[in-house]
């Protein structure tokens, strides 16, 4: 009789679109590697880093352009797919706890960091945009419900939190690791401390304007 977990499995890629995929999850994690210690750096150092022909990433990209939206648009979809895992969490307040350390270490802050106004965002990322602002409300309202966060902490204070870990970078990953997880460490111990915090958060479009093409 057929293995039912057989029948399921899904089937392995043709040869010639493995090797396409393996070549793409290789441009990535070069891309990401090579544009974040340096943005300025020609697609061609890409492809060096990957181990890929320069014809072979410009048949998967149309340039440096395309590469870095696509390297953010993946870091937007990762954070999303980490609050959905977070919010599994029965306890409303480890919810809070488990998304940020999950998105430390995902490190997709970095992105932001370095590579915001380096492309022009296009339309088709709208519905994650959306998705992360509703996730990230659902988030912080778990949070307060348990009452232990801040009443003033709103999800647009979200940002500000992942962006200081994610400026934290040594030239050792994992001691940059290491370092991020003892900052969040004390931030969370910071959002179960009462008291006000200082001027109003972050209004919902106050940081858009960084990624808008630099020098416009």
């Amino acid at each position: 009789m057929p293995n039912p977990a057989e029948a399921t499995a899904p089937r392995p890629l043709p040869g010639r679109k493995a090797q396409a995929a393996r070549n793409d999850e290789l441009i990535l994690a070069a891309a990401r590697e090579v544009f974040l210690a340096d943005p300025k750096a020609p697609i061609s150092a890409v492809a060096e880093r990957a181990g890929v022909g320069i014809s072979a990433l410009y048949r998967r990209y149309a340039g440096k352009e395309e590469l870095l939206r696509t390297l953010c648009y993946d870091g937007l979809r990762r954070y999303n797919a980490e609050a959905e895992a977070a919010l599994e969490n029965p306890d409303d307040w480890q919810v809070l706890v488990e998304f940020l350390v999950r998105v430390v270490d995902a490190d997709v802050h970095s992105l932001t960091v370095h590579l915001a106004g380096t492309f022009t965002p296009d339309d088709s990322i709208l519905p994650e945009v959306l998705r992360a602002g509703e996730l990230s409300e659902s988030i912080i309202a778990r949070a307060h419900r348990s009452g232990r966060l801040r009443a003033s902490f709103t999800a647009q204070d979200l940002g500000l939190l992942l962006e200081a870990c994610a400026a934290l970078t040594l030239p050792d990953a994992a001691r940059t690791a290491q370092l991020r997880r003892r900052v969040l460490a004390l931030l969370i111990d910071g959002l179960a401390t009462p008291g006000e915090l200082p001027g109003p958060p972050p209004a919902p479009d106050e940081f858009a304007h960084r990624w808008q093409p630099r020098g416009q």
